[in-house]
């Protein structure tokens, strides 16, 4: 949902579409007389994150027209966002509750079970998010052969240097040409941090194919036509539409890209140890690498390889 509030500041029509959704909204709680005054309330204030988010990702401008495909999305965005189960299930009943208002609604909105989503696999604390080779390779594959190579190219990046999607996405011509000189891109990331990332052989190739291709002074992966954000919503629903085609039997969590993230700390810590470091020398490698400071937030992404972090010693 950070994406979609910031194209909320940025985007003058898409705040105009959300304060037109926000007003029908508010037309129909001003008239609601079903369950207690929290409950309203509750379900009055679910509703403005839903109605941001159909602004933003569908430019809808009646509610009216909601249907399953719109819940469907939104639920997927929450739990790629990290939001407990309970959490998206009280903005679902929030979405029917309002949905049941509305006299002139175009579609019936299904319960739970009948949208086939399942709510409850998002358990990440303690889970494994990293993608296996045949699952990375085998998207990659797709990509390739829907004529997709952009999306190639950016879970490679993903893959390769951990970078966030935003990150991908804010990789202009200037920032790749300074990386190309100097073997290792330099990224500002969540907070203002700032690190350096050296380049692998896969990743120099990919931005030097996108460098080709860009105009000066343009963003390698945001076409002229395309806002950012919707440019990353390209990629996101790309990889919701084939995950389950590439997922290997018996595991429960759904690829994202923020996986591939996981997945280059797990590789890269392995790397280390592979060199001779110790686990704790390893771990700070990887810390750094990835943006963060704090200990227990890199032990998430270490999940893949809890083996060696289980007995940090300095």
């Amino acid at each position: 949902m950070q994406e979609v509030e910031k194209q909320l500041i940025e985007d003058p029509a898409a705040s105009n579409l959300f304060w037109g959704l926000k007003a029908q909204v508010d037309r129909i709680y001003r008239h609601l007389r079903q369950g207690s005054y929290k409950t309203r309330a509750r379900y009055y204030y679910a509703m403005l994150p839903f109605c941001k988010f159909l602004a933003v990702v569908y430019r809808m401008e009646k509610l009216a027209n909601l249907s399953a495909k719109h819940l469907c999305a939104y639920i997927e965005l929450r739990q790629d966002d990290g939001i407990a189960p309970a959490t998206i299930k009280c903005e679902l009943a929030a979405i029917r509750f309002f949905h049941d208002q509305m006299a002139d609604a175009r579609y019936r909105i299904p319960d739970n079970e009948a949208l086939g989503v399942d709510l409850e696999r998002r358990r990440f604390k303690g889970a494994d998010r990293t993608w296996s080779d045949r699952e990375y390779e085998d998207m990659i594959a797709i990509a390739k052969q829907s004529s997709r190579e952009n999306f190639a190219d950016e879970l490679i990046l993903a893959h390769e240097l951990g970078l966030r999607i935003h990150e991908t996405f804010r990789i202009d011509t200037a920032m790749t040409r300074t990386a190309l000189a100097e073997n290792k891109l330099t990224i500002k990331g969540k907070g203002g941090k700032v690190r350096t990332v050296p380049l692998t052989a896969a990743a120099r190739e990919v931005l030097e194919r996108a460098l080709s291709t860009t105009p000066q002074g343009e963003k390698l992966f945001v076409p002229k036509d395309r806002m950012t954000h919707a440019a990353i919503w390209d990629l996101e629903q790309f990889i919701r539409n084939h995950r389950n085609e590439v997922r290997d039997p018996g595991n429960p969590v759904p690829l994202t890209y923020h996986g591939l993230r996981h997945t280059f700390a797990s590789n890269t810590y392995r790397r280390m140890i592979g060199q001779g470091r110790t686990a704790f020398e390893a771990h700070i490698g990887v810390s750094r690498l990835l943006g963060h400071e704090r200990e227990d937030v890199t032990e998430i992404y270490l999940v893949g390889s809890k083996e060696g972090y289980d007995n940090l010693t300095c």
